[in-house]
């Protein structure tokens, strides 16, 4: 019996140590700051056990309904300030954008990107490379003639290769992502790249194998080590633009394609504003888009139901900073939940449900929302926004205006909801036919 007691002592030891442990950890970090409330940490680990395996959106939503729009979760001993809502995040990103602006250090970035690029820099040395960006991007002819004509030469080719379909099913993954990729490359490099390029299909993979780790420029300048424009942080910029460029654009593509067989009257009436305001004689342009309103509200309903992203790339304070009767260090992470404004259902009533009606008035002109956030908000909203609605407006207009959607199954078994990981959405795999109209 000795041993038995000896164990059931040793035990009792270690439960009392694990509370005292707990109770003096969590002590000290309510004491830090004025942060605000959260659910109650474990030590070392924190709330991690609370996210692991669900969807964060959700588990935000009930925290939300306990805590308010802002509140602390901890991802092992870091803490971590969630932004809700749309009030909460347009407070911070927008209203107090300058102390918000910052990123956080993020093991896996770090190692990929040593704090250089556009996305996870800091201070002077990203708003150097921000300012340059932008300013080549226009140089290159962002939201110009010039950027709309390379779009519309890449829709030529994306349109080629779904007529060399003949009407047989097929997974537009591929093609719509060399296309989306082709654009900001072109840009890029100065090449279109034919989508079977094998150093093209090498960039793609990377590109997606790097997204998969972190869900789970042109040309040299003088190297100067007081200068942000060295090869390296160029190179990174690169890399920064090829990823954003991609993926979330092709991703939103595919899902509308997708939407659109699971609701052909949607398809059709678009596909009558098109006939409309450009016909059939010339490629649609941005010029047109103002006279479409509603192929307008739909790819806005299709970014907005897809929230490609539910929650923005974490921010970080740049100092310390009074936010809401709270403090928040210096330092701390900050989690804008984007799916929380894009899906809010006072802005958007039944939000889980496809419907252009949300962004039409009752005239039938387009509405404007300010809860329209697919590419963040404020200080470090997406760079390449300009271009990636560029190619939404072109690619999409330009594959209705030539041919009609077909699906392999009857519409109301399309299963349109997306795949979900912690805090990115993606459309389900599906293939296809394209009909010449």
């Amino acid at each position: 019996m000795e041993p038995l007691g000896t164990c059931t002592a040793l035990l009792l030891i270690g439960i009392i140590s694990f509370l005292l442990l707990s109770a003096i950890w969590n002590s000290k970090v309510y004491r830090k700051g004025r942060m605000p409330p959260g659910p109650t940490p474990l030590p070392i680990i924190g709330n991690v056990l609370q996210l692991k395996g669900k969807l964060w959106d959700q588990v935000f939503s009930k925290f939300r309904e306990k805590y308010g729009p802002v509140f602390t979760l901890y991802l092992g001993t870091e803490p971590v300030v969630v932004l809700h809502g749309y009030e909460a995040i347009k407070e911070a990103l927008i209203d107090q954008g300058n102390d918000f602006s910052d990123r956080p250090n993020l093991p896996l970035a770090e190692k990929a990107r040593k704090g250089r690029g556009i996305i996870f820099s800091n201070g002077e040395s990203w708003q150097q490379i921000r300012r340059f960006t932008l300013t080549t991007l226009r140089n290159f002819g962002m939201g110009k003639k010039s950027i709309e004509e390379r779009i519309q030469e890449e829709a030529r080719y994306l349109l080629e290769q779904f007529h060399g379909t003949k009407g047989q099913p097929f997974d537009p993954h591929h093609l719509i992502t060399c296309a989306t990729s082709s654009v900001i490359c072109s840009i890029l490099f100065g090449k279109h790249y034919g989508y079977d390029d094998k150093m093209f299909q090498t960039l793609i993979a990377l590109l997606f194998e790097n997204i998969e780790v972190f869900t789970s420029i042109w040309g040299q300048e003088k190297h100067d080590d007081a200068s942000e424009f060295t090869m390296e942080n160029m190179v990174a910029c690169c890399i920064d633009l090829f990823s954003a460029g991609t993926e979330t654009t092709s991703s939103t593509l595919k899902y509308g394609l997708l939407i659109l067989q699971k609701y052909p009257e949607i398809e059709e009436k678009v596909q009558e504003e098109i006939d409309r305001v450009v016909g059939c004689s010339r490629m649609p342009s941005m010029a047109d888009r103002g006279q479409m309103p509603y192929t307008d509200a739909v790819i806005h309903e299709i970014q907005r139901s897809l929230s490609i992203a539910s929650a923005a790339l974490p921010h970080a304070m740049v100092k310390d900073t009074p936010f809401r009767g709270y403090v928040i260090p210096k330092g701390t992470t900050i989690f804008p939940v984007l799916i929380s404004v894009l899906h809010d259902s006072k802005e958007f009533p039944n939000p889980k449900e496809f419907d252009p009606e949300h962004f039409l008035n009752e005239d039938g002109t387009f509405k404007k929302s300010d809860y329209f956030m697919p590419f963040s908000a404020g200080k470090r909203i997406c760079t390449g926004e300009g271009l990636a609605r560029m190619k939404l407006f072109l690619f999409f207009t330009s594959i209705l205006q030539n041919f009609k959607l077909k699906p392999i199954t009857d519409p109301e078994d399309i299963d349109a909801t997306p795949l979900v990981k912690p805090i990115i959405r993606f459309p389900r795999p599906y293939k296809f036919c394209v009909i010449p109209r």
